[in-house]
C-alpha cells in the first residue's frame, strides 16, 4: 500500500511511520505575546525558565514550514505552562478545539459565559463556530500545567459556538482504551461527553498492560506518547516511542501497544485523507 504526501509528493511506503520528538518544533514565546508579566526568577515551583514551552506537531504560529495537517487533525500542541501564567483572551472561529489535561490544572473562560478549572485526565472542547473569545492557562495553579491541545477541522463552517468538558473520572482509562472524543453524528457514542462536528475519535489510556487496537481499512490515526514509553506495531513491523514521540498509523492494521512500565497514550482516529497528508519527515518503519 502506497500513500502520497501532499506536501512533498514523495511516496510513503509504510503503514506505520514514527515522528520523533526531535523533529517537532519547540516554541518558547516571550511572555508579553500573551499578556503575561516577566518570567519568574528562581521560583522553585517553575520547571522551565520561560513561562511557556510548546511542541508543535503541525504548522502553527511562528512555525510556518511544517506539515499543515494529518487528515482532519489540523493542530496538536503539547504545552507546558508555568504557575500563574496563561494565554490571554484571544479569538477562534470555525474549528473544533479539544484540550487534554496531562498534569496540573487548566482554567478556561470564554465570552459565552463558560468558566471552569479541570485537572489531570480531563478533556475540554470548544466548537468555535461563528466566533468566540477565550482565555486559558494556569493563572491560579501552584505547579506547572501540561496539556495537549488539538484542533480538528469541522465538516462545515458557521456552526453555533459550543463548550463542554469531561473530568478524568468520567471514563476509565486504566489498562484500557477510553474514548474521550466522538462525532456528534455517531449513534454509538451517547456516553461520550466530548463531541465534535467531524468523523473523528479520540482515545486515551494509562497502562502497564498490552493493549490492542484494530485500525480499519480507510482509516488513519495519530498516536502521541504522552508519558513513559511503548512499542506499537503489528505482526510485521513495530516501532518504539518515548515521551513526546508520535506515530502516523494507516489501516488496515491490527495494532499492539506494548508498554515499557507505565505508559500514557493519546490517539486520534479518523477517515483516511485521500490527499495523503502527514509529515514528510516522518520515519517509515
Amino acid at each position: 500500500m502506497v500513500f502520497l504526501s501532499s506536501s512533498s509528493n514523495v511516496p510513503r511506503l509504510s503503514t506505520i511511520r514514527k515522528v520523533p520528538s526531535r523533529k517537532l518544533f519547540v516554541s518558547e514565546p516571550p511572555p508579553q505575546w500573551f499578556g503575561n508579566g516577566p518570567n519568574a526568577a528562581n521560583d522553585p515551583a517553575w520547571s522551565n525558565e520561560n513561562w511557556l514551552k510548546s511542541r508543535f506537531h503541525f504548522s502553527f504560529a511562528e512555525y510556518a514550514s511544517g506539515p499543515q495537517q494529518f487528515g482532519v487533525l489540523r493542530v496538536m500542541n503539547d504545552d507546558l505552562v508555568q504557575p500563574h501564567r496563561a494565554f490571554g483572551t484571544h479569538p477562534h472561529r470555525d474549528m473544533e478545539i479539544v484540550t487534554y489535561v496531562v498534569d496540573g490544572e487548566l482554567t478556561h473562560k470564554d465570552t459565552e459565559g463558560n468558566e471552569e478549572t479541570l485537572g489531570r485526565g480531563s478533556v475540554q472542547f470548544m466548537s468555535a463556530g461563528t466566533g468566540i473569545m477565550h482565555s486559558e492557562g494556569n493563572p491560579q495553579g501552584d505547579k506547572p500545567l501540561r496539556f495537549v491541545q488539538s484542533w480538528i477541522t469541522p465538516r462545515k463552517k458557521g456552526l453555533k459556538p459550543n463548550y463542554g468538558s469531561a473530568t478524568g473520572t468520567d471514563c476509565d482509562r486504566k489498562d484500557q482504551w477510553c474514548r474521550v472524543v466522538a462525532d456528534w453524528n455517531d449513534p454509538t457514542a451517547s456516553d461520550v461527553k466530548v463531541r465534535v462536528h467531524q468523523d473523528v475519535n479520540g482515545y486515551a489510556a494509562e497502562t502497564s498492560k498490552e493493549l490492542e487496537f484494530e485500525l480499519a481499512e480507510g482509516r488513519q490515526a495519530y498516536c502521541l506518547c504522552v508519558e513513559g514509553a511503548f512499542t506499537v506495531g503489528d505482526d510485521a513491523k513495530q516501532t518504539s516511542l518515548e515521551r513526546h514521540d508520535a506515530a502516523e498509523l494507516y489501516g488496515p492494521l491490527k495494532l499492539r501497544f506494548q508498554p515499557k512500565d507505565k505508559t500514557h497514550l493519546l490517539m486520534y482516529e479518523m477517515a483516511a485523507d485521500a490527499r495523503g497528508s502527514g509529515r514528510r519527515d516522518a520515519e517509515d518503519v
